[in-house]
């Protein structure tokens, strides 16, 4: 996992951005690492370029170095072992299409051949040579052999101890220096690359010999020989991609060089050839014509931004470029100060099939580790803002740190925190799935792709070096998103903002829907909430409050998304973007209309500035319903009406009206048992349940909650009084004093209440269905809802005044309608 952060730290070196070494200005523990270097959690790879914790310099000791440099050389000669066996792999159909040639039913043509296999073996043969010598220098050193595989080769600390016993001047520059004074060699190649792929694509589709052919090649791999399954035309991309990475090899061969070693000097001239090569190869890829696509336009860049992109191997933190035709991911790398990409993948657009989803909730430990980095953020953000007071001048180093140790941390977060998948299905077989925090971002993407694709029909084979070259100068997006803290910047919002959903219009189909709101600012706090489930109607109202403490927040992003009965995933019908200023947002209720999509969404929003706490004062993980009071339920929830209340009413009114007994049959006791673990430790993953289960299964939780509740929805302090106003003779005073037994109740459990019963006579207007009268389901109800005090010992009458209480209200003709949140005050709404 903590790859793909340091490859966005690695991001910010390439801008100079590199963290400095330690000194004695600021706080020293505020500067450790999160998590320390012993975290088990933490893979290390002695093979990476960069550290993996912040602020992980190299190793300054010579003989730690030297070691570390013996393993760099270990996986070059490793390396060069896996690319030989490609290129042997590549060139072995060769001799037998070149027999094919010359007869009545030739595979290719003799000039096809030649095309396809165009320097080829001249590149087997540079590498043979460079492989032999650098295998030659380094085989006096135990343990390696020729058979030595990649995990052999990163063996266990005592392991590199003993490799390391040789000579520490061990030198190998010369064979890098004469290697690179070859490489022109890979500019013929690269110049025929294009026109050997078109071929190989071309008889891929006219030709089924060497379609057969071309998808069956395998190569070994290590000392046990394991077959590996290419493509002809992965293949061809091996050596685009080796001569790309020769620079990169150099430059971390040179960073574990101390610099008097004797290959020190050797090196250097070595990286500065290939670099100079490098360029002038992208120099020339983009003097050539622009790309035509047949339909007469140019390939352009549509769009660009940070991914994660997710692989078996793990997470890594991509730059993707949407082109006219195409997708293409790449990573940022550097060579010295000069930022460079890597070629990483591509689909075409043509056919490609999109479909995304909100990932599963983390593990608490994970989501400890969060917590920690989210207050080490907001303690650098102190110390940083205490160091900037009075600022004049250069920043000094102490600033400068604080700077880059709170971008480190953002950038973890970004990386590590929940977020949304996006799935690329390509016709050609080929799938990508790439990772992105905002739900609105996703949708600005699938948009902007889906567009694209829908335009495209073909795809020019792109020359893959030319088109990743060019990302540096073509990107729009320079950096992930995250905020740098400047000297007298103007001012963000800083508080918290109150987002009240109310209700929705313009829907064209019944479906279930909610509301996913985000912030941007600070990642100290949860940057993203959504509302619950609507029920399934044309209209749907939440009434339903989000509070979100910020720091730094300037805008609001809303997305739209419905569910309907039929449809297998979400789908996101909308999407609109707020700004948070002094002109928008106040510390009084301000009403708003927005427009997403075909839908208007009424909402209103508040604004209360007031200094922030720590993060790691808030909550870690969901607080449990069942068996809490319910003021205490609906007061995080800030509501009158618990959802989980909310929730299994309207599943049992989109389903369950005409099912005969409900209530009165209970469903499975393991399924109920499951559901209230799902509503005590991650609401939406309950709600999505709730459409799944039995619908009994879903009564029954519903009475199960009403029933563990600590102290009843009504009191029992009111069991005497109601039971009192039950023997009024006067049907009339009889009615009035159990309206006001129902005023007198707390607001949270009066409103509960209603809306129970309000749901009760629904159901009971199809009792003809459901053989569910209202007397029967307030002997279902009436035990649950109502609780003697404990010193009654006449059960047969406290059930009695159960029942009959609930009874009276359910046939109540002027029953009140029920509250879901609290009014807003009238005199704090704005126009």
């Amino acid at each position: 996992m903590m790859e793909l952060y340091t490859e966005a730290v690695e991001y910010l070196r390439s801008y100079s951005l590199s963290p400095v070494a330690e000194d004695k200005i600021v706080n020293s523990a505020l500067l450790e690492d999160v998590f320390s270097e012993e975290t088990v959690w933490v893979p290390y790879n002695l093979l990476e370029s960069e550290p993996h914790l912040p602020s992980s310099p190299t190793p300054s000791n010579p003989d730690d170095l030297l070691q570390k440099r013996l393993v760099v050389l270990k996986g070059v000669l490793i390396s060069e072992e896996i690319y030989l066996t490609e290129l042997e792999t590549l060139l072995t159909p060769m001799k037998a299409l070149k027999a094919t040639a010359g007869t009545s039913q030739p595979v290719l043509s003799t000039e096809q051949v030649r095309t396809v296999f165009y320097q080829i073996p001249e590149l087997r043969d540079l590498h043979k040579d460079f492989y032999t010598s650098f295998r030659t220098r380094l085989h006096p050193f135990k343990g390696l052999d020729q058979g030595l595989t990649l995990q052999q080769g990163l063996g266990m600390e005592e392991g590199l101890v003993q490799l390391y016993q040789g000579d520490p001047q061990l030198s190998v520059g010369d064979l890098f220096l004469k290697f690179v004074n070859q490489l022109g060699v890979y500019r013929g190649f690269i110049d025929n690359y294009e026109n050997a792929v078109k071929i190989v694509q071309k008889c891929m589709q006219s030709d089924q010999r060497f379609r057969t052919l071309a998808e069956s090649m395998m190569s070994s791999k290590g000392s046990d020989n394991v077959k590996t399954k290419y493509t002809f035309e992965a293949l061809l991309y091996k050596p685009l991609d080796r001569v790309m990475k020769t620079t990169l090899v150099l430059h971390d061969l040179l960073k574990h060089t101390p610099p008097d070693h004797p290959d020190s000097v050797s090196l250097q001239e070595s990286l500065r050839l290939s670099g100079s090569f490098l360029s002038g190869v992208n120099e020339r890829s983009q003097c050539k014509r622009a790309v035509m696509l047949s339909r007469g336009e140019r390939r352009q860049l549509m769009r660009d931004g940070f991914v994660v992109d997710v692989c078996e191997s793990g997470h890594s933190l991509r730059h993707l470029f949407l082109y006219t035709d195409l997708l293409l991911c790449v990573k940022l790398t550097s060579t010295g100060r000069q930022a460079q990409y890597r070629f990483c993948w591509y689909l075409p657009l043509v056919g490609l099939k999109l479909q995304w989803a909100a990932e599963q909730q983390q593990s608490s430990e994970c989501q400890m580790k969060i917590s920690k980095t989210r207050d080490k953020m907001y303690q650098l953000k102190q110390a940083l803002q205490q160091h900037m007071k009075g600022y004049k001048g250069s920043v000094s180093r102490a600033v400068e740190r604080l700077r880059r140790k709170l971008e480190e941390c953002e950038l973890w977060l970004l990386t590590h925190t929940p977020s949304f998948t996006l799935d690329l299905h390509s016709p050609n077989g080929k799938s990508h799935t790439i990772r992105l925090y905002s739900l609105y971002d996703l949708d600005e993407w699938k948009e902007a792709i889906e567009k694209q694709s829908g335009k495209s029909n073909e795809t020019v084979p792109p020359d893959l070096l030319s088109v990743t070259s060019s990302c540096i100068k073509l990107r729009m997006t320079q950096q992930p998103p995250i905020h740098r803290v400047q000297p007298n910047e103007c001012s963000r919002e800083c508080g918290s903002i109150y987002v009240m959903v109310h209700s929705a219009c313009g829907l064209q189909h019944l479906c279930s829907a909610y509301v996913c709101v985000e912030v941007d600012g600070f990642e100290f706090y949860d940057r993203r909430k959504q509302t619950c489930l609507s029920t399934f109607c044309l209209t749907p109202q939440w009434d339903e409050e989000l509070v979100f403490q910020v720091d730094g927040a300037q805008q609001l992003f809303l997305v739209f998304v419905s569910q309907s009965e039929s449809d297998t995933q979400d789908v996101i019908l909308g999407r609109a973007v707020f700004k948070l200023d002094s002109d928008n947002i106040y510390k009084k209720w301000k009403k708003i209309t927005c427009t997403l999509g075909q839908v208007e969404l009424n909402l209103s929003i508040k604004y209360l500035p007031h200094p922030l706490e720590a993060p790691s004062s808030t909550r870690l993980v969901q607080e449990p319903v069942f068996g809490v009071q319910i003021g205490q339920v609906t007061k995080q929830e800030g509501v009158l009406v618990p959802h989980i209340v909310r929730s299994c009413v309207e599943e049992v009114e989109r389903r369950g009206l005409n099912e005969e007994g409900i209530y009165r049959i209970s469903g499975a006791s393991s399924e109920i048992k499951a559901l209230k673990h799902a509503f005590n430790t991650n609401f939406r993953e309950a709600v999505s349940k709730l459409r799944s289960v039995d619908v009994n299964t879903v009564s029954g939780t519903l009475k199960l909650y009403f029933r563990e509740l600590p102290l009843s929805l009504i009191p029992s302090e009111q069991f005497q009084d109601l039971s009192d106003a039950l023997d009024i003779a006067d049907p009339i005073l009889r009615a009035n004093t159990m309206q006001t037994s129902l005023k007198d109740l707390p607001d949270v459990n009066r409103n509960t209440l209603l809306f129970l019963l309000h749901h009760l006579r629904r159901v009971a207007e199809r009792q003809e269905q459901n053989k569910m009268p209202l007397s029967n389901l307030a002997t279902v109800f009436g035990p649950s809802l109502l609780r003697p005090p404990v010193d009654r010992v006449d059960i047969s009458q406290e059930v009695e005044v159960q029942v009959h209480v609930i009874y009276h209200y359910l046939q109540c003709q002027n029953l009140p309608e029920a509250l879901l949140i609290k009014p807003l005050d009238i005199e704090e709404i704005e126009p």
